[in-house]
């Protein structure tokens, strides 16, 4: 069997290290080329876009998004808030709860000052990086509704980047198909069916701490001197 097809019942991936390693094998036609940025999306995604940084010889950034998860059931998502102010809603999830706009409202005010908090927590004083007329690959480390990716997607799409790739080494075939109308290429290593939850495709799964982020992100800079934002996400 091919382990990046999945079996249904097994995991994929060691972790979101070996994760990475394994995407970057499908992105390596970006390899050295000096236009290429890849972003992660904290914090799960950014130790598997590390990976696929170091593997292409691409600096790292992140992109701040958070999921607007439906009250009692946060594991779903009726939307998702990024960096700049965006905000998307998954009308059908929020039409067939019926869940009223006060409500998405209060979601997004708790979830707008966690995005605040941890922009300021990674990134300090650093701006982000210049997206404009760079190919951008965004990385999470697996897409189930793909609400947050496509945030992403959208948020970058507002600084007209030359090329936009969404990659993840998971995710739900649906979603992936989804995805191609709003990225320009769609990566995903593996869309094992049922898909279920992502951690399910991961023999290790523990949470990213905010910790990790920043030492990843402060890693990748010192490696590259280049790596220095020049520009507003």
């Amino acid at each position: 069997m091919d382990p990046a097809e999945g079996s249904g019942d097994s995991p994929v991936f060691a972790d979101r290290r070996d994760a990475g390693r394994r995407l970057a094998v499908l992105l390596a036609p970006y390899a050295g080329r000096p236009e290429v940025l890849v972003l992660g999306l904290p914090r799960g995604g950014v130790p598997v876009a590390a990976e696929v940084a170091a593997a292409l010889a691409a600096p790292l950034d992140i992109l701040l998004v958070r999921k607007l998860g439906v009250p009692g059931h946060e594991e779903l998502a009726m939307g998702a808030i990024a960096s700049g102010g965006l905000r998307v809603v998954n009308r059908e999830v929020v039409d067939d709860l019926g869940i009223p706009p006060h409500v998405v409202a209060i979601v997004e005010a708790r979830e707008r000052q966690e995005l605040e908090r941890r922009e300021r927590a990674y990134r300090g004083d650093r701006p982000p990086s210049h997206l404009r007329d760079r190919i951008v690959i965004v990385v999470d480390d697996g897409l189930a509704t793909g609400s947050t990716m496509r945030a992403a997607v959208e948020a970058i799409r507002r600084e007209a980047p030359a090329w936009l790739v969404a990659a993840a080494p998971v995710g739900a075939a649906v979603v992936r198909d989804a995805l191609a109308a709003v990225a320009d290429e769609v990566v995903v290593a593996a869309t094992p069916s049922p898909f279920g939850a992502v951690g399910l495709w991961y023999a290790a799964f523990p949470p990213t701490s905010d910790d990790e982020v920043r030492a990843l992100i402060a890693a990748a800079t010192a490696a590259d001197p280049a790596n220095e934002a020049d520009g507003s996400v």
